[in-house]
């Protein structure tokens, strides 16, 4: 079963900062067959998702959050190893001796008990499947021709919570793996300049793998408005602009 649906919504939302005295943070709550999964939309391509009593942590780095003033972490998922997507200290801060530290390999040398998860992997930690999908650069480079993200460097990663696929797409462009997912409910695509997309690839690679909800993120200074004109006459296809700069 996917997410819970009312009419002319696909997600029950309560999008508003936290509490006053705590994290000023916008959260979505989504409604999925197993019970509502929290979003909160920390900055750049930092996210916290609350499931069930366990806390995912995306990409936790210390310039966007105050991490002692967040919840420990059931799951951490590092998308790759640049300093703007992994911090090790923070990791180690909201760590406990259970939680599950999903990276990829170029990340392993740099901390110890990771769960290494290579392009292509599937594996499934108690309620939540992870699916690991290759983030790269096909066209943006560097000035010596190497790309800003090499094939098999880095991972996105499909999460199945309560029956809700979410794509959190790590840094990448509008790759075909990117364009083959089937049956995503909640994407995060990356939009700015030089190191992932412009507004125009992520549409391309919406328009192929058509998610129901999609949040702009690691936008910059890129315009997201741009993006919701540009898919405003796709049906089934929502745009929704959070704090994601």
């Amino acid at each position: 079963m996917g997410p819970l649906f009312i009419p002319a919504l696909f997600l029950v939302l309560s999008s508003h900062p936290d509490s006053p005295g705590s994290n000023p943070f916008e959260r979505d709550v989504v409604k999925t067959s197993g019970g509502d999964l929290t979003i909160t939309f920390i900055g750049h391509g930092t996210l916290m998702m609350e499931y069930k009593g366990t806390v995912i942590h995306v990409d936790p780095v210390p310039r966007y959050a105050d991490y002692d003033k967040l919840p420990k972490a059931g799951m951490v998922l590092v998308t790759h190893h640049h300093g703007d997507h992994f911090d090790v200290p923070t990791i180690n801060k909201i760590r406990t001796e259970k939680t599950v530290v999903i990276i990829p390999k170029v990340c392993d040398p740099s901390i110890t008990g990771g769960t290494v998860m290579n392009n292509g992997d599937v594996r499934t930690f108690g309620d939540i499947t992870v699916e690991s999908v290759p983030a790269y650069n096909l066209i943006h480079k560097r000035d010596d021709g190497s790309p800003f993200h090499p094939k098999g460097e880095g991972n996105g990663y499909v999460l199945t919570i309560g029956g809700t696929r979410i794509y959190i797409a790590g840094d990448t462009e509008n790759t075909p793996e990117m364009k083959a997912q089937k049956k995503i409910d909640i994407a995060f695509l990356p939009m700015n300049l030089p190191y992932t997309m412009t507004p125009e690839m992520v549409a391309d690679a919406a328009k192929g793998f058509r998610p129901k909800v999609l949040y702009p993120y690691h936008y910059g200074d890129t315009d997201p408005q741009k993006l919701v004109g540009l898919l405003k006459n796709e049906k089934g296809i929502e745009v929704r602009v959070r704090k994601m700069r």
